[in-house]
């Protein structure tokens, strides 16, 4: 329960079955001192969490969870900036804190089930397989940040808000009298409350800021820049360079501290490998199939030809040419609505 309006109606139609809910919280960083996060996972959203639990008559404890989450989110992001790719915290979390350290928490509680308030569905085949797919809200949809979850985590997975529109979701909580009913959604990355990635990697990597040159695609050097860690592919804003036409980072080399920009056009890319690649729908396909592949949270999923590769990983050929590819992020791989697979871009 995060104390946001979707986790809080995800619990009150847990308890409204019938099932013996439990309420839990993470606390994931030391707020002592005044220190800051987002606009979520604050005390005052732990506060509302709470107070939630007590007008839904269930149980509710707040796990420390602040080691974990530097370990496996915080650790993560700022390395893979310094690497020079753009990290998915978000999925991250997913992943590597709740489903794996909650579902631990969750059966010493003596639950069988974790449900959250995330925007997907969890289905069971005929043969036993657990499926993934998209909610039935396409605004809403997080089944792109989902797709590490393995068979065992979607077993025992819940998704109750899964099934309804946002509007829905807000109706049901105020027709409960829940205070959070109206509560705005969050748009942030949790831990970065301005918004300013840069600066928290430098401050937890004092050797990412290393100056480096900016080039065009012939090497040409058009000036300079305070570390890689400032920049992502496909950004545009901030370069810090004059040119007579739009320039976008197209690629980032943390060894050399290079960065280079060139057209909107030299970001399109036909093809993609993934690694850490997870399967869920089916078993890693040795032959190419039909699928479609996400590669950001509000991209279109674009149609194209998927294949396993040895080693946990994936090759994807895009029909039509897609621009900012971008290594460290997610790729997740759809048959319509259903989760096929994912991993990280290389």
């Amino acid at each position: 329960m995060s104390g946001g309006v979707d986790s809080s109606v995800a619990a009150a139609l847990v308890a409204g079955q019938g099932h013996h809910a439990i309420g839990l919280s993470m606390q994931l960083y030391d707020q002592r001192d005044g220190q800051t996060f987002g606009s979520c996972c604050t005390l005052d959203d732990l506060h509302d969490a709470r107070r939630v639990a007590h007008a839904l008559g269930i149980p509710h404890y707040i796990l420390n969870l602040e080691r974990r989450f530097q370990e496996t989110v915080i650790s993560n992001f700022v390395r893979e900036y310094a690497a020079g790719r753009t990290p998915l915290p978000c999925a991250r979390c997913n992943s590597d804190l709740k489903f794996s350290t909650l579902l631990d928490r969750a059966r010493g509680f003596g639950a069988d089930h974790v449900a959250t308030g995330h925007y997907a569905r969890v289905e069971r085949r005929p043969d036993g397989r657990w499926l993934l797919k998209r909610s039935v809200d396409p605004d809403k949809d997080q089944s792109y940040f989902l797709f590490a979850l393995t068979q065992d985590q979607l077993a025992a997975a819940s998704f109750p808000v899964g099934g309804l529109h946002k509007p829905a979701v807000r109706a049901e909580a105020r027709r409960l009298g829940l205070q959070v009913a109206d509560k705005p959604d969050s748009q942030e990355i949790c831990f970065l409350p301005n918004g300013d990635y840069a600066s928290f990697v430098a401050r937890h990597e004092p050797a990412a800021p290393r100056p480096g040159p900016i080039v065009d695609e012939r090497g040409r050097v058009l000036g300079g820049h305070a570390g890689v860690h400032r920049f992502t592919v496909g950004q545009r804003k901030g370069l810090g360079i004059a040119a007579g036409a739009p320039l976008y980072v197209l690629k980032l080399d943390a060894e050399t501290g290079t960065v280079t920009v060139g057209p909107r056009a030299a970001l399109e890319r036909t093809t993609l490998t993934a690694s850490g690649v997870n399967w869920i729908a089916v078993d890693a396909p040795a032959g190419w199939v039909s699928a479609s592949a996400q590669i950001r949270h509000r991209h279109r999923a674009a149609s194209g030809r998927l294949r396993a590769l040895d080693g946990s990983r994936a090759e994807f050929i895009f029909d039509a040419p897609q621009p900012a590819v971008t290594p460290g992020q997610a790729v997740v791989f759809y048959d319509g609505d259903l989760v096929i697979g994912g991993g990280w871009i290389d």
